[in-house]
């Protein structure tokens, strides 16, 4: 099922989105607990608002200003009371149609906001956006959404 922006909460996983691309960084390198990492960022939307995404490993430097994609298998984090978006090596990121998709100029400036429970400072809800483990034989993942 697709998702739209406006409806993005904390913690979701497998998230399906469409989304023009507002603006998006070059990629570079960051150290991380598990090691270097490579990323970029970028700020995409809907009609419904807006969305910071962190794109991880293959996908960092991926998409361009103005593009409209298709972001499949993402998950979401809070930072700092905000809903992130992060794409890893899990998530297939693919140009779509532009038919009907709003230009950046009609995307509004709304952003999703996490619950207050979860609005932590600096390190954010998720530890800066570490995917804890979970039990019940569910799968354990890193920042980029590899399996460990």
């Amino acid at each position: 099922m697709e998702e739209k922006v406006g409806n993005l909460k904390p913690n979701m996983e497998s998230v399906n989105v469409t989304v023009r691309v507002l603006e998006a960084s070059e990629a570079r390198q960051i150290q991380t607990k598990n090691g270097v990492r490579t990323i970029s960022e970028a700020i995409v939307g809907d009609e419904t608002g807006r969305v910071k995404l962190t794109l991880w490993g293959k996908h960092a430097g991926s998409i361009k200003e103005g593009q409209v994609v298709k972001i499949e298998n993402a998950w979401t984090t809070a930072f700092k009371g905000q809903v992130q978006l992060n794409a890893g090596s899990k998530t297939k990121i693919a140009e779509a149609s532009e038919d009907g998709f709003p230009e950046s100029s009609q995307i509004p400036e709304n952003t999703p906001t996490a619950p207050q429970q979860m609005r932590g400072g600096g390190r954010g809800f998720r530890g800066g956006g570490r995917r804890y483990g979970r039990r019940g034989g569910r799968r354990q993942e890193n920042e980029e959404g590899e399996e460990e």
